[in-house]
């Protein structure tokens, strides 16, 4: 995600069009679709510490690389290295929550587990502003997140190498049981999300640092979107309480009304702080409410094979997020921003008018079992 916070500093550095960041940002959400791909490989094989292992070196070589970029090339490959770290970690965090945690906390350990981004997106919002106000580079700022990988992969190291690997998965547990018609709205909201988060992460950086914000600095608006996508993002957390309120429907309901709004903010109120504030807070709370929600969706669906039915949701997600920025970079070049922003914004209100109760299955007792359905 850090890479959209410093598209500004990276085209400047690198003479990189808007269809050239579009590339780059396609290509490093190309190397989370292939490490979910292998995390799911090394969970069922070896348990969940490797892959988090292996996601955290890959991610620390990614972000060491990128803080020494000499070319676009280079800077390509390092992104792409620190973005399969998302894809080997997440999935098998889920599989170790669902072995180790009880039923009835499950859904709010998933939440945890999803809105801790938001933390990290805030801090890396924090070291750009200090890039700003105290006038040391972007590589700088890189070098910091590689340090952070490594202390990231001493912790993970300590806390997961007791936590054996899950007794094998039933014969039955394989891909296309997953395609089945109760699960279509799940991978089509998660394609959707992917979609229009990529586009968001990669392009609303630059968005706002284009005219500045009046009476603040310049440069300081991507730090500033970042800030508040992370700490409007921590509402993750109450995303298993909101469920349980409302029902699975409104809450899909509302989490892509608000993603739809954070792409407006973005597209008519780009020198504005409070459009900012708007846009990116939106977006936090899209982002990591959604996250959660697509853990304990598809797990209620396939509570026999949690991990592949999640990793499925996020293999849907991570495609939308590569076709997403590669498309949003073309049209920046040709149509602008503003225009770009609200045709990305229509997506996920069309996702919110074709969400009904009766296609929002929640829970499943099993694989062929009865079905409850989210009112």
């Amino acid at each position: 995600m850090g890479f959209g916070l410093f598209v500004p500093e990276f085209r400047s550095e690198f003479s990189m069009s808007a269809a050239s960041a579009g590339l780059v940002s396609s290509l490093g959400f190309a190397g989370f679709f292939a490490g979910l791909l292998v995390a799911q490989l090394l969970l069922n094989r070896r348990g969940p510490e490797h892959p988090v292992l292996a996601g955290l070196a890959a991610a620390t070589l990614g972000l060491g690389l990128v803080a020494i970029a000499p070319n676009v090339p280079i800077l390509a490959a390092g992104v792409f290295l620190a973005a399969t770290s998302a894809g080997f970690a997440w999935t098998p965090f889920n599989d170790a929550v669902h072995r180790k945690v009880r039923d009835r906390d499950r859904a709010s350990a998933l939440s945890v587990i999803s809105t801790g981004t938001s933390v990290g997106i805030a801090l890396a919002g924090v070291v750009a502003l200090g890039m700003v106000f105290f006038g040391f580079g972007w590589r700088i700022c890189w070098g910091v997140f590689a340090a952070a990988s490594i202390v990231a992969l001493a912790i993970n190291w300590a806390a997961l190498r007791q936590v054996e690997k899950a007794p094998d998965d039933p014969p039955e547990a394989v891909w296309r049981d997953l395609l089945q018609p109760v699960a279509l709205p799940l991978f089509g909201v998660a394609f959707i999300f992917g979609i229009t988060s990529a586009i968001y992460i990669s392009f609303a950086a630059d968005r706002f640092a284009e005219d500045g914000l009046p009476g603040l600095p310049q440069g300081t608006a991507p730090a500033l979107v970042f800030i508040f996508y992370g700490l409007f993002g921590l509402t993750g957390l109450a995303t298993d309480r909101l469920r349980d309120r409302i029902g699975l429907t409104w809450l899909v309901r509302l989490l892509m009304l608000a993603g739809a709004g954070s792409l407006a903010a973005a597209a008519f109120m780009p020198d504005h702080l409070g459009g900012l504030a708007t846009s990116a807070g939106l977006q936090g709370i899209h982002v990591m409410m959604t996250s959660a929600v697509l853990a304990f969706w598809s797990e209620s669906l396939f509570p026999a094979f949690p991990s592949l039915s999640f990793t499925a949701a996020l293999l849907a997600v991570a495609a939308g997020c590569v076709i997403g920025p590669a498309l949003a970079g073309l049209a920046v070049g040709s149509l602008g921003p503003q225009v770009m922003f609200y045709a990305a914004a229509v997506l996920p209100l069309v996702a919110m008018v074709f969400i009904r109760a009766r296609f929002m299955v929640e829970r499943q007792s099993d694989t062929t079992g009865s079905i409850e359905v989210g009112a």
